[in-house]
């Protein structure tokens, strides 16, 4: 996409979370609906879970998918996990390691 028209400040900033949501940007943008959870709900272990409400939601947020998927305020990561029944948000590190190791051959 061409980001010419962009100040260097607006491009740096460009889909990536400025500061942590307000508490009106939680409930808006954050909140999970029924159909959100049911979407959720189908994932199986805490951290996809939880992570698969993360990018819901920062897509829903930003209008677009991080490159990295954990680069959220923590706040975020609390508010969420709370609503898909995580006891610990830490879990969602658990799927950071990557699914596939090239062995080269």
């Amino acid at each position: 996409m061409a980001l010419d028209f962009l100040t260097d400040a607006q491009v740096s900033g460009y889909c990536r979370y400025q500061d942590v949501p307000l508490r009106s940007d939680l409930e808006r943008f954050f909140l999970l609906d029924d159909a959100d959870r049911l979407l959720v709900d189908r994932r199986r272990g805490e951290h996809n879970r939880l992570g698969f409400a993360l990018q819901l939601t920062t897509a829903r947020y930003l209008g677009a998918f991080l490159e990295d998927p954990l680069d959220v305020p923590w706040a975020v990561v609390v508010y969420l996990a709370d609503q898909v029944g995580v006891g610990d948000p830490s879990t969602i590190k658990n799927g950071t390691a990557p699914a596939f190791v090239d062995s080269g051959s």
